[in-house]
């Protein structure tokens, strides 16, 4: 059973947000990457990435992130606009990445094996991060020089946030390592987080603040299980009245292509993304795209990610994906100029999404090669 998972995953990246690991990895990956030209660009979309994973949000990150990526971004001589729309865009990477809440709760619906996930999704993630870092640092060609490495500067960024960057590791030596179930990774990982940021960093008081950082994420994953609820109730419904199998018959008689179909496919969930929450997304959409996978012979792992994938990019889709809405209320932008900034960087990542569709070794390698 690994429903669970959800509020224990979601607890630890509310410790972390609620902690200072915000500030520690922002001065860990600029100390590491921020030293040469296009630097600032890759430590956001690094940080960003490592905060999104364990959030499983990314309007937690560009809440959280967004006041201090900004200065960094504009003290390099980053053009406003383009910082706007990078912080933007890479608020919703890392969603990919273990121990992502959308991606179990994909594995959950879809009765996927979520290790297999996991794995999937490395390779695609890897290539989002590595786009949205590369687009960066062509906005960054006229910045300001870059300053010369510094490996003590480096070190000490490293061993401040040391037990910070270790959670991936606790999560995944756990899971892949065959010590711990995914629920018990899970458990393991929320009270690491707490007791890391309550009594080794001490940004929490575990009396004052626990109950309120429990009660916020209480808030959120109550929010997602209802979501999960209500829509596996209208997931019946679909099911006991045929609505897959009458949906793949109709797909198989129109489109007879695979090709097509995943470009069709990709066209559909970029408007589901931008329009519906992406837990809602999952459980009311994927029992209908599940069936016209299979029937066309996609791989099951390669379908979810693709799914995830323009998910993400659903976030940063006009009119109404959601990250716009909150870059304009962290950054006090209007929206309309959120759009124009966030173009390129969706551009950019929609080829990405493209890669990852039609390039299926990207998802299917690293599963096949660890026999999972």
């Amino acid at each position: 059973m690994t429903l669970p998972t959800i509020p224990l995953f979601a607890l630890a990246g509310y410790f972390l947000a609620e902690g200072g690991a915000s500030r520690r990895l922002v001065r860990v990956f600029q100390a590491l990457a921020g030293w040469f030209r296009g630097g600032p660009a890759l430590a956001t979309a690094l940080v960003c990435a490592f905060f999104t994973s364990f959030t499983g949000a990314s309007g937690v990150t560009i809440l959280a992130l967004g006041g201090l990526l900004m200065p960094v971004l504009l003290a390099a001589r980053y053009p406003e606009k383009s910082s706007l729309g990078l912080l933007t865009a890479a608020g919703s990477l890392g969603l990919l990445f273990p121990p992502s809440l959308p991606v179990i709760l994909y594995g959950i619906v879809a009765r996927q094996p979520i290790d297999r996930m996991f794995l999937g999704g490395f390779f695609p993630g890897i290539l989002m991060l590595l786009l949205t870092a590369w687009w960066g640092s062509r906005l960054g060609q006229g910045a300001a020089p870059s300053r010369p490495f510094d490996p003590r500067e480096a070190l000490r960024a490293v061993i401040a946030a040391k037990w910070e960057l270790l959670l991936p590791v606790v999560v995944l030596v756990g899971i892949y390592g065959g010590f711990a179930t995914l629920v018990e990774a899970a458990a393991l990982t929320a009270l690491y987080a707490f007791v890391v940021e309550a009594f080794v960093y001490k940004d929490l008081k575990a009396v004052r603040d626990a109950p309120r950082v429990i009660s916020q994420c209480a808030v959120l994953v109550g929010g997602v299980l209802i979501i999960l609820g209500v829509a596996l109730g209208f997931t019946n419904y679909l099911v006991d009245a045929q609505v897959p199998s009458h949906a793949v018959t109709w797909v198989k008689e129109a489109i007879h292509s695979p090709l097509v179909f995943l470009l069709l496919l990709n066209l559909f969930l970029l408007v589901v993304g931008c329009l519906m929450d992406i837990f809602s997304a999952i459980v009311v959409v994927v029992p209908l795209i599940a069936p016209m996978g299979a029937a066309f012979g996609i791989d099951p792992i390669h379908l979810g990610i693709i799914f995830l994938a323009n998910m993400e990019l659903g976030y940063l889709t006009p009119p109404v994906g959601m990250n716009l809405f909150l870059a304009s209320y962290r950054f006090n932008k209007p929206l309309s100029e959120v759009y124009r900034s966030v173009v390129p960087m969706l551009l950019v990542l929609l080829a990405g999404v493209l890669l990852i569709t039609y390039v299926p070794a990207l998802t299917t390698f690293l599963p096949r090669l660890l026999g999972r």
